[in-house]
């Protein structure tokens, strides 16, 4: 819902990006098919959000369009907030990707409130 408070971005962009991002973890997480009356649009990101592994994401992403990238940045940062469970490696990849994710939408479409949560998340872990 993150995506739905975000000014600097237009409606049409909020509201495509709030059913993607819905839509792209009910396809993950559970057995369910998108609905048939779904728009074309949202069922193009859908798709272009859907990874078949976080290692094949990493890979691949960079190939999609930006508004996946966009979104994406949404869905790592989520992330974050119940990341204690990764193991310190996942954690890396995790970070290192986000990070990547954090330069391009701040280059692409500036200073959203994303890219400044993003930035106060994903950070290192402390070493205990």
């Amino acid at each position: 819902m993150t995506i739905l408070a975000e000014p600097l971005l237009p409606e049409t962009t909020r509201r495509v990006g709030s059913i993607v991002l819905l839509w792209h973890d009910l396809l993950e997480d559970t057995s369910a098919d998108l609905l048939e009356n779904t728009p074309q649009q949202v069922r193009q990101l859908v798709q272009e959000m859907t990874f078949d592994s976080f290692d094949h994401e990493m890979r691949e992403l960079w190939q999609r369009s930006d508004l996946t990238k966009l979104f994406k940045l949404y869905d790592k940062t989520s992330q974050f907030f119940d990341a204690v469970w990764l193991r310190d490696a996942r954690y890396a990849q995790l970070l290192k990707h986000t990070q990547q994710l954090i330069t391009f939408v701040q280059q692409s479409y500036g200073e959203l409130n994303i890219v400044k949560l993003a930035q106060a998340l994903a950070v290192p872990r402390s070493k205990s």
